[in-house]
């Protein structure tokens, strides 16, 4: 009777633990029976095949049952680009930072950094979106600027790197994007008659992005910004400076500052001729 009761109590544990795993979703699922090689494989087939959100849970899983090993290394770094990849930039950034900091020797470390500098050149294209639309002094262009420095760091540290080249381009654009915005500051000032905010936004300008095509803007602004404020010399001398660098500038022939509906858009990277 003993033997009987006990048979039933087994039968019921086990019935109850398969209903649980059902309702879990795991009956079944290869995931948590394969080996760590086939389980990189599946991930690696749903990455192949843009199925983003599968490949991601894989490599979860496989980071999670195996915490350690080459295939969980590789693993780690897939699935901060499969996160990138399906727009989850805080995912992506956090899953990054930490395989940079776990393995700083691995052989795909270059790729690392450079991923890293995606992740935020993604996130810092919503300015275009918020270009026009937007108070453009709250513009806030921190994911730019981090950007710019997570390339500047991966040529310093993998100067040889097949990715540092496209690294140099994105940091040319994100500093000119960088600098227009800041002229949309300084035009934004002008327009409400804050001509000393002007004036002080166009100097930084013309101190910070030297080497861009604004900085022309900047000396328009510049010496606009002294003439409203009656410091004619200073205006003479910032308009000096601009004849001698940008003689075919539209301010030179009373064609600057733009109306607002007239300012140049952002063009976004990927779209460049």
């Amino acid at each position: 009777m003993r033997v009987s009761l006990l048979i039933r109590l087994t039968l019921l544990v086990a019935l109850l633990a398969l209903g649980a795993c059902s309702r879990s979703g795991k009956k079944g699922d290869p995931i948590e029976t394969l080996p760590v090689d086939q389980v990189y494989s599946l991930g690696k087939e749903a990455l192949q095949n843009n199925n983003l959100e599968r490949a991601a849970r894989t490599y979860e899983r496989l980071i999670a049952r195996f915490p350690f090993g080459p295939y969980t290394e590789q693993a780690q770094l897939e699935l901060a680009y499969a996160q990138y990849k399906d727009h989850k930039e805080e995912e992506a950034y956090s899953a990054i930072n930490r395989f940079i900091k776990t393995y700083p020797t691995h052989k795909h470390i270059d790729y690392a950094y450079y991923l890293r500098g995606l992740i935020n050149f993604n996130r810092s294209n919503g300015l275009l979106e918020r270009y026009i639309s937007r108070d453009e002094t709250k513009r806030d262009q921190a994911f730019a600027l981090q950007s710019f420095e997570d390339f500047s760091e991966l040529i310093k540290r993998y100067p040889d790197s097949r990715f540092s080249n496209d690294a140099r381009q994105r940091m040319i654009y994100l500093r000119n994007n960088m600098a227009q915005a800041e002229i949309g500051v300084a035009l934004f000032y002008l327009r409400q008659k804050a001509y000393v905010a002007a004036a002080n936004r166009a100097e930084k300008i013309i101190e910070n992005y030297q080497r861009t095509p604004q900085a022309g803007d900047a000396l328009a602004v510049l010496a606009e910004s002294y003439a409203r404020l009656g410091q004619d010399k200073l205006s003479t001398d910032a308009k000096r400076v601009l004849e001698l660098n940008y003689p075919e500038h539209p301010y030179l022939q009373g064609k600057y500052p733009p109306k607002r509906k007239s300012w140049k858009r952002l063009i976004p990277f990927t779209e460049r001729g």
